[in-house]
């Protein structure tokens, strides 16, 4: 039964997996099926130091008797690489803090077709370049809004958990989010969290190999980059300063808009020019 005071996410951290033997050597794939491709031993090192680093800043700034009492639920791709990535992170924390594990077939990689040989794909990535990221196809695969409207769903599910309280929540616990997925994928969910455009979404930079972003709760019970990350990072991850601007507003609830009206975007398409609409 749901409980009748939704119990939030202190955290949602979105994190991309180890390096592979695909980020090493593009060949890899042409004979390895995408889902199968390993981590490297620098990967499992990435995974384990990223890890420690994830549970030491939970800990350190997590506060007060639920603080204190600070929890991880994970969600990770069912693909080899994400699956050991998570096996490494989990290496950092002890059991009694880790509510749950979920297999999430929704936030795994961009499908690019089965096995990739080389010279080709380097050509369709090319032609992905002047056609445009986001909606280009991939011969036998995804485009990225096809990723979209998958994660579209997962998140839907991510708040129906929520409502739920599946996540085993009690007053006296802090839940954190961890998903651990792939690049394309993390960024095609901040676009849907944030909505963000599809001019927004081409401007943003991959997440490097274990890199992890976090959105917190802010004031309003608004999540924002603004608590764990500096306008410089964000600047690098490719955000625009209006996307920035939007992320710090939400730390101390100064957003002028919370709801799904997207402001910022209006001038675009309309010509505001009156204020009113008296024909005088």
């Amino acid at each position: 039964m749901a409980n009748d005071k939704k119990m939030l996410p202190k955290r949602i951290i979105l994190m991309r997996h180890g390096e592979s033997a695909g980020n090493i050597d593009q060949g890899a794939y042409a004979t390895t099926a995408d889902h199968k491709i390993p981590l490297t031993e620098e990967g499992r090192a990435q995974a384990r130091e990223a890890g420690k680093k994830m549970r030491a800043l939970i800990s350190t700034h997590s506060s007060g008797a639920c603080g204190e009492n600070w929890r991880v639920y994970f969600y990770v791709s069912p693909y080899e690489r994400t699956r050991t990535t998570l096996r490494e992170v989990g290496k950092g924390f002890s059991r009694r803090r880790v509510a749950g594990v979920r297999e999430e077939c929704r936030i795994r990689e961009q499908d690019f077709g089965n096995f990739q040989v080389e010279e080709r794909m380097r050509v369709v990535k090319e032609t992905r370049e002047r056609f445009g990221r986001f909606f280009y196809r991939f011969p036998e695969g995804e485009s990225a809004s096809d990723v979209y409207d998958r994660v579209s769903s997962f998140l839907e599910s991510l708040w129906r958990d929520v409502d739920m309280n599946r996540h085993r929540v009690d007053p006296s616990s802090e839940i954190n989010l961890v998903i651990v997925s792939h690049g394309l994928t993390s960024r095609v969910f901040l676009m849907k969290w944030f909505k963000w455009t599809v001019e927004e979404f081409e401007r943003l930079n991959n997440f490097g190999n274990c890199e992890f972003r976090v959105m917190e709760l802010g004031a309003n019970e608004e999540y924002t980059f603004g608590i764990h990350h500096t306008e410089e990072e964000m600047l690098a991850w490719g955000m625009s300063k209006s996307m920035i601007d939007d992320q710090m507003s939400r730390v101390d609830g100064s957003r002028e808009t919370t709801n799904d009206c997207c402001t910022l975007h209006l001038d675009e398409y309309f010509d505001l020019l009156d204020v009113t609409d008296d024909e005088d």
